[in-house]
């Protein structure tokens, strides 16, 4: 028999998360972290026979969404795969009607099935689901290809570029925490371009533990000792994953980010082997250039057509449906 039952505290994913996660963010720590801004955690999770499942999510209003902020590249279901998994989805699914009208979940990745999967356990569960695009990932697939013969395939102006402005600055990958590189990198982020940081704590302390992990690829580029750019990679299950990156618009001349992003792809491409780079979500034009395939992230909105507060949203989307 299901049994289904909700948690406040992250601590009940451990069991469920580890090393062997798909991801930095399907973590039972990367929820520790969210929890820690202030957001409010209701973890639903289904058990039988062993098995559990878990959604990581947060309420207000009768209102559920993920437990997520805009440093999660993704948010997904933590299941095990295969029927059992998914009968505990449905059944979470189901008992989440009894703590919402409406739940969103998004950004959900679609080439690990975990999409598809969700929209089905919602629709199963008696939930209205609509299931459309909302955002994109740029990943690069290395396929065994060195860094020279990945650099070969570059559009020409970018690799021109990297020609004429390499010299000009000092670059250095760290794979562990540094707190003067952190300062630098917080201090040219302030100074660029970049809408101000959400939660600048919680991030230095995601970089401080995925430092103690060996997972973290800090890049520093200097111009005559100051630093006028950085960025935060982390590598992981053969994937390098690109977290933040920012420069000194006053350097910019220079294409210090330029140098240093084909330095870390250098690196995580040599010497750490990975199979996949993985850019984030968004539709930047310079990711493009370094990227090489798009993927959608969905949104899943799930409407309850025994909730009253459901009824103005799902008239006007079965009305924009034609039915």
């Amino acid at each position: 028999m299901i049994e289904a039952r909700y948690h406040d505290s992250v601590n009940v994913l451990q069991a469920l998360t580890g090393a062997g996660t798909a991801a930095p963010f399907d973590r039972a720590e990367w929820f520790a972290l969210l929890a820690e801004t202030g957001l409010e955690p209701l973890v639903a999770i289904a058990s039988d026979a062993g098995e559990t499942a878990a959604l990581a999510l947060t309420e207000a209003g009768g209102r559920i969404t993920p437990l997520r902020n805009w440093y999660s590249f993704t948010w997904r279901e933590l299941a095990p795969a295969g029927p059992q998994g998914d009968r505990l989805l449905e059944a979470i699914a189901r008992q989440l009607k009894s703590r919402g009208w409406r739940v969103t979940l998004e950004p959900v990745p679609g080439e690990d099935g975990s999409a598809e999967r969700l929209a089905r356990a919602f629709r199963a569960a008696g939930w209205h689901v609509g299931v459309k695009p909302c955002d994109i990932n740029h990943v690069l697939p290395v396929r065994g290809r060195s860094f020279a013969e990945y650099w070969d395939t570059r559009p020409g102006p970018l690799r021109t570029t990297l020609k004429r402005k390499a010299k000009k600055v000092e670059v250095e990958v760290l794979t562990r925490f540094d707190a003067g590189v952190w300062a630098d990198y917080e201090a040219i982020y302030a100074a660029s371009w970049k809408p101000a940081e959400d939660q600048p704590a919680m991030l230095r302390a995601f970089a401080e533990s995925e430092g103690a992990a060996g997972r973290l690829r800090l890049g520093i580029a200097r111009a005559e000792g100051l630093a006028v750019a950085a960025q935060c990679w982390t590598v992981e299950n053969g994937i390098a994953y690109i977290h933040k990156l920012a420069h000194l618009e006053s350097h910019k001349p220079l294409s210090a980010g330029t140098t240093l992003t084909a330095a870390l792809f250098q690196h995580v491409i040599d010497t750490d082997r990975v199979t996949l780079v993985d850019f984030g979500t968004g539709d930047q034009s310079y990711k493009a250039d370094w990227m090489e395939e798009v993927r959608p992230r969905f949104r899943i909105d799930c409407l309850d057509p025994g909730a009253l507060r459901a009824w103005p949203p799902l008239a006007k989307r079965l009305l924009k449906r034609g039915g």
